[in-house]
């Protein structure tokens, strides 16, 4: 993988003057196609502002905290969530392409969630031993981290379980790094007999072009449905005009919509914290303007509820 993991580094590439102070905690990380569709001498491009570390991160602010979703308490083995019902979330890698400053899970105990090989027949165990269970969610991290070989292998397992019966990837390489959608991975992932789904994550119309069209259109032909997941996020996407001409170009990239997020109250986000008003006022205007199919449900995640919460 092409990846950037210097500020420095990409700061030149840009054209912008180097950062004066760069927080220490949870490195900068981008893959180098993702830093191709930023524009060069622009310090606010809402793609830079994604994945870069800034010193706002480290102020202390009493609404947010290390571990706000607490999945700690929804970690009965390691690698796997048992948060909703019906569906497990599965970590075949811990690891991602991109670091995203606002992740959800920047200080989630990925060591001790690194099933490896070694810990792949208690994942099959915890799922033969629960026959409700028939949606697995390969997630992380980003599992498409994970080489082919590796993902397969996994996969395979999960097929000896009868009452599994849909596979569902959250995966935010294909929209960073579409070059690793290759010939290969389509290869394998046709011959999975489950019912595929792909929940994609871009946050800004700027991630979207003919690179990310043509990766769709293969995971098309695997077989995938394709979903989009957004982060609400102040300064990047919090404008009615910009969530418009992303669910327009998410269409027109054979993607629908799904969840717009608003933001975990995790440490080191408030930056990117958009008020509850806000989001409702412009989920109202993609409701005048678009048909309902490009419109995504407003949610949270509260800790302990069974579902994502609308608002």
């Amino acid at each position: 993988m092409d990846i950037i993991t210097d500020p420095k580094a990409l700061f030149r590439l840009l054209k912008l003057n180097e950062p004066i102070h760069i927080p220490a905690h949870f490195k900068l990380r981008v893959p180098r196609s993702f830093v191709k569709r930023m524009e060069k001498g622009n310090p606010r491009d809402p793609l830079l502002l994604q994945i870069l570390p800034v010193k706002e991160e480290e102020i202390e602010h009493p609404d947010f905290s290390p571990h706000a979703l607490q999945e700690d308490k929804f970690n009965p083995i390691p690698g796997l969530l048992h948060k909703y019902h019906g569906r497990v979330l599965v970590m075949p890698a811990v690891s991602c392409a991109v670091n995203c400053r606002y992740c959800l899970r920047r200080e989630f105990a990925y060591n001790e969630n690194n099933m490896g090989r070694s810990g792949w027949d208690k994942i099959i165990d915890y799922l033969q031993a629960d026959s409700t269970i028939t949606e697995i969610i390969l997630s992380g991290g980003d599992p498409l981290v994970a080489k082919d070989d590796l993902l397969k292998a996994f996969i395979d397992k999960i097929l000896t379980v009868p009452h599994i019966k849909t596979l569902r990837i959250h995966t935010r390489i294909p929209i960073v790094m579409p070059e690793r959608i290759t010939k290969e991975f389509i290869g394998f992932m046709k011959q999975i007999p489950l019912r595929k789904i792909m929940v994609v994550h871009a946050n800004h119309p700027n991630e979207l072009d003919i690179s990310i069209k043509k990766a769709m259109t293969k995971l098309k032909r695997a077989g995938f449905t394709l979903l989009n997941q957004s982060a609400l996020l102040k300064n990047i996407n919090d404008g009615s005009e910009t969530l418009i001409q992303l669910s327009e170009k998410l269409f027109d990239c054979g993607i629908l919509p799904y969840y717009l997020n608003v933001l975990d109250k995790v440490r080191g986000t408030s930056h990117f914290d958009v008020p509850d008003e806000t989001a409702k006022k412009l989920i109202k205007i993609m409701r005048e303007k678009l048909p309902g199919y490009l419109v995504p449900k407003l949610v949270r995640e509260v800790p302990g509820e069974k579902h994502k919460m609308p608002l």
